[in-house]
């Protein structure tokens, strides 16, 4: 069983990436399962029906989602609809949507959720370690699979929930921060690890921004708005092997795929 997991979709350039090139790029590198997270991909920031539907169509099978999970207005009255779709499950169970997916491929059933982080986060959410405790134990008789995303601010937290989940599901993987890591790896328990996946979007950006934009803000504190990069898109993640009848992982190969690497 192999599944590619991508980082935060940025904006209609990160968007339209996966519609004109994902094919292309499972073409070379086929998978059974495509991943991603969308919290950013309308406008830069949230989700709406529309692009979720765009994402899909594109190839991606599930969707996750973060803290700009509400930005986009409308959208708390939409995901219910959106049966690929689900949000943190450490929000307050009065939240809309699915706290959690289980997508069923060749077979296997795969179960999938994403916790928030605490730490530097905006966000009041319930304990991310608890909260995985207990949908994990839930997946445990409904999945073969279980994946952890944790979208969080920080390395430490989410170390430490790699820790806290290892041995238990297939992989937990970090999203939020757009700038991958290269601390990929299989833990002592069995499963993958990696602290961020980085970003599907303009990669001559700020995480994805305008870069004159983003650097005002650093140099004197004056608000601007930071629209959406749009130069050397492509994207970032990685795929694992997961060996379906122990629900571990036997490999983890990071990808970066840039528009520089379509063929021609």
């Amino acid at each position: 069983m192999k599944v590619l997991l991508l980082g935060d979709i940025v904006g209609r350039p990160g968007r339209n990436f996966l519609i004109n090139h994902l094919s292309t790029f499972l073409e070379e590198s086929p998978v059974d399962l495509v991943v991603a997270n969308g919290e950013n991909a309308a406008g830069g920031a949230g989700i709406t029906a529309k692009t979720a539907e765009e994402i899909k169509k594109a190839g991606v099978l599930a969707i996750t989602l973060g803290d700009h999970v509400w930005d986009q207005k409308n959208f708390n009255n939409e995901i219910d609809g959106l049966d690929y779709v689900c949000r943190p499950a450490n929000l307050p169970a009065t939240n809309p949507g699915r706290d959690r997916l289980i997508i069923e491929v060749n077979g296997s059933k795969i179960g999938l959720f994403t916790v928030l982080g605490r730490t530097f986060m905006g966000p009041k959410v319930d304990c991310p370690f608890a909260t995985s405790d207990q949908v994990v134990d839930e997946l445990k008789s409904t999945s073969d699979i279980i994946l952890c995303e944790i979208h969080a601010e920080t390395t430490s937290e989410k170390e430490s929930m790699g820790w806290h989940l290892d041995g238990r599901v297939a992989m937990i993987y970090g999203t939020h921060t757009h700038v991958p890591t290269a601390d990929g790896r299989i833990l002592r328990g069995g499963s993958a690890y990696q602290s961020d996946l980085g970003m599907t979007g303009p990669r001559e950006s700020v995480l994805g921004r305008d870069i004159d934009a983003c650097l005002g803000r650093f140099k004197d504190g004056m608000p601007r708005k930071c629209p959406v990069a749009e130069v050397d898109v492509g994207m970032q993640g990685c795929i694992i092997e997961i060996n379906p009848d122990t629900g571990l992982a036997n490999s983890h190969q990071i990808i970066n795929w840039r528009e520089s690497d379509l063929p021609g």
